[in-house]
């Protein structure tokens, strides 16, 4: 009886154990047509920065292949307050980019008085990444470092071309 029971509670452990771990990250992006008709091709993700304060990063890419591409950060109303224009600086190794602030060019962002997200042109990173290596932002007065997994590069590097 004692051999029957011993691969019966393996099993069991390993089902508990595989419903209750949390997936893997699995890279996704999502497509969805806005009130306007506009194709929208999106990743979100939420990451922590360096102090354990949680983001949501919001890269997505608006109309047809080729349209402009857009990084959101969103911070939690009330805890942050974010400035604009204040350039979100990105490393890769020996790479480096400074991503201008367009906050204020989105009349829906720029009427927000909860000040929480920040929103930067995507493209020159894009155009200049080969591989999926993990970023590093910076957004001076707000975070000093938010570590991006190269899942989410593999995301923002596939809005480009992805169809809608």
């Amino acid at each position: 009886m004692n051999s029957f029971l011993k691969p019966l509670l393996g099993l069991l452990v390993s089902l508990v154990l595989l419903v209750a771990m949390p997936a893997g990250a699995l890279a996704q992006v999502h497509a969805h047509t806005e009130e306007n008709g506009q194709t929208v091709v999106r990743s979100l993700e939420s990451l922590r920065d360096l102090d354990y304060q949680s983001w949501q990063l919001v890269a997505y890419r608006e109309g047809q292949p080729g349209g402009p591409l857009r990084l959101r950060i969103v911070g939690y109303p009330g805890k942050v307050r974010l400035d604009h224009p204040t350039a979100l600086q990105v490393q890769s190794g020996r790479g480096h980019w400074d991503l201008e602030d367009i906050t204020l060019a989105n009349p829906q962002l720029a009427g927000d008085g909860r000040a929480a997200t920040a929103e930067f042109d995507l493209a020159p990173l894009l155009s200049d990444l080969e591989q999926n290596r993990p970023l590093r932002l910076g957004l001076p007065g707000v975070f000093v470092e938010l570590p991006v997994p190269p899942f989410v590069v593999a995301e923002w590097r596939s809005l480009p071309t992805t169809a809608g």
